[in-house]
């Protein structure tokens, strides 16, 4: 539960921060432990909104990524 609370703090940076790639990011990270925890509707409620406020950079390795683990959860 340590790297889960670790996180969710970044992620709380990240927002306060408006830094969108890091916000991310660190989804992507978060969204991997719960997906191997079982919890794939909540990681997929999480970033999916985020990935979807993108409107470029679609060919980038992060936005490649979430949505490769974006359809992995569908």
């Amino acid at each position: 539960m340590e790297a889960e609370a670790s996180l969710v703090q970044a992620l709380e940076l990240a927002r306060k921060q408006r830094a969108r790639s890091f916000e991310l990011r660190v989804a992507m990270s978060m969204v991997r432990l719960w997906r191997d925890r079982g919890k794939r509707n909540e990681a997929r409620e999480l970033l999916a909104p985020i990935y979807n406020r993108f409107t470029e950079g679609f060919d980038t390795r992060d936005l490649k990524e979430a949505k490769a683990l974006l359809e992995e959860l569908t």
